[in-house]
């Protein structure tokens, strides 16, 4: 089995050159011969008539002679006389079977005043030796009967086969020539492309193919560049992944075990065992939320998530998500001001909660005691838009397009005041692109922060 693409695409080509001569070769030898009987026959008819123009002129007394003389001077064909009764008065050609070339019923078509012309009854596989010309000719008050045939011999008919054949086995070599510099052309960019697939299985995704052509193979090169890049950054987002959720990991364990091995020594009072007790508590909880939420955006990520659909009232659940928050708002002194019109949806209720929870618990977060926070309900045609607002500390234009991605803080200032794990907006952005809907950010510094959701009114989960 041949296992070489190059060795396959050359074998290929020649095949196909080599059938198309095959079939190109009899063709050809017909459409010669077609085209070099036609123009004879024509010429033996010119021929035919000057020789009757000539007669007539001259009235020769032996016109046996005369056409003698006119077979001696043209050897490339031959005449046959035929007198009124329509019997020869020159000897008659025979054929490869030995069969007169002349039939009786030919002379008395050619005596009753008809010109002959083989190529109109028939055509012959051998037309140079069955092809003839009749003319009748009138010389005083007798009238003859005289044919012409060619006097071609099969040397010649050979010679034509031969120049035929040998035009098409030149075109056989250059062709098969150029066939193999074109297949190295067509080959060469797959095997880059082999060769980039090879080192990308390896693991090395800084692999590009580069490609000048704009045809299949060319974009080809391009999808493979393209797909390469791709891998390279979902490697760099599982290696930032990993590393981050070890550093996550990491600083409340820390935590944990430094206090841990604190409160081993006796000579703590209660006051200090109840603060580090307090600590490796507030972090074991932040370790469970941290697992609880990358567990909840591994199954959002998945194909076979939960969905369950309900009818409800969205201004209601907005309510109590607020009222949820009434503590840490309060404690701020922070103004919220609802706007929240009578709304029913379809949708997952449970889903959609975490929505509401996560912004608004991020805007009471950054937002300084008695500032304000706005909640607007706005119902449209068939979607509707919760608009969350605050007037925190906003957020920068470089960070904006990144607050989505996985444990990503906009500063460190935040890091240090928050205790979050950088995964509730992309669980948000998640729970919102499932239901089908879009989430929009607009933040200015120190101006503070929008977020609108737009999602259906009603929530189909197959719909894709």
């Amino acid at each position: 089995m041949i296992k070489s693409l190059y060795t396959r695409v050359v074998l290929t080509f020649l095949a196909v050159v080599v059938i198309s001569l095959l079939v190109a070769f009899p063709l050809a030898t017909v459409l010669f011969t077609n085209w070099v009987s036609s123009d004879v026959q024509a010429e033996m008819l010119a021929m035919g008539k000057q020789i009757i123009i000539l007669s007539q002129d001259v009235q020769p007394k032996n016109l046996d002679s005369f056409l003698s003389g006119s077979n001696r001077l043209n050897e490339n064909y031959s005449f046959t006389l035929f007198n009124e009764q329509g019997e020869s008065t020159t000897p008659i050609k025979l054929d490869k079977k030995g069969l007169p070339r002349i039939q009786k019923w030919e002379v008395a078509d050619v005596l009753a005043g008809n010109i002959y012309k083989s190529l109109d009854y028939e055509r012959p596989k051998d037309p140079f030796n069955r092809m003839k010309i009749g003319l009748p000719l009138h010389v005083g008050d007798k009238t003859y009967a005289i044919f012409i045939h060619p006097n071609f011999n099969d040397m010649a008919k050979h010679q034509a086969q031969t120049i035929i054949l040998s035009v098409l086995v030149i075109v056989l070599a250059v062709g098969s020539l150029l066939i193999l510099i074109a297949s190295r052309y067509l080959v060469n960019p797959l095997k880059k492309l082999t060769l980039a697939t090879e080192r990308l299985s390896r693991g090395n995704f800084n692999v590009h193919v580069s490609s000048n052509q704009k045809d299949e193979l060319g974009k080809l090169a391009q999808s493979f560049n393209h797909m390469a890049g791709e891998l390279k950054q979902l490697e760099q987002m599982r290696q930032d992944f990993v590393s981050n959720v070890s550093h996550e990991i990491q600083s409340p364990l820390t935590s944990i075990r430094g206090f841990s091995k604190a409160l081993r020594g006796s000579e703590i009072d209660e006051s200090e065992r109840g603060f580090y007790l307090e600590i490796i508590e507030r972090e074991s909880e932040r370790l469970s939320r941290l697992s609880e939420n990358l567990l909840k955006l591994a199954s959002l990520e998945s194909e076979h998530h939960p969905f369950h659909p309900t009818i409800y009232d969205l201004d209601e659940q907005l309510r109590r998500v607020a009222v949820f928050y009434e503590p840490q708002w309060s404690s701020k002194q922070l103004e919220l001001d609802l706007e929240l019109p009578r709304v029913k949806i379809t949708a997952d209720a449970d889903q959609l909660s975490q929505v509401w929870m996560n912004l608004l618990g991020n805007a009471i977060k950054f937002t300084p005691p008695e500032g304000t926070i706005r909640i607007r309900l706005e119902p449209l045609n068939d979607r509707v838009r919760v608009r969350i607002q605050d007037t925190g500390r906003g957020i920068a234009a470089a960070d904006q397009e990144r607050i989505y991605d996985r444990f990503y803080k906009a500063d460190s200032a935040r890091q240090r005041e928050t205790d979050g794990s950088g995964l509730g907006l992309a669980i948000v952005r998640k729970i919102v692109e499932l239901h089908h809907g879009t989430i929009e950010v607009h933040s200015e510094m120190d101006q503070g922060t929008q977020f609108t959701v737009t999602i259906p009114v009603m929530f189909n989960p197959h719909k894709k």
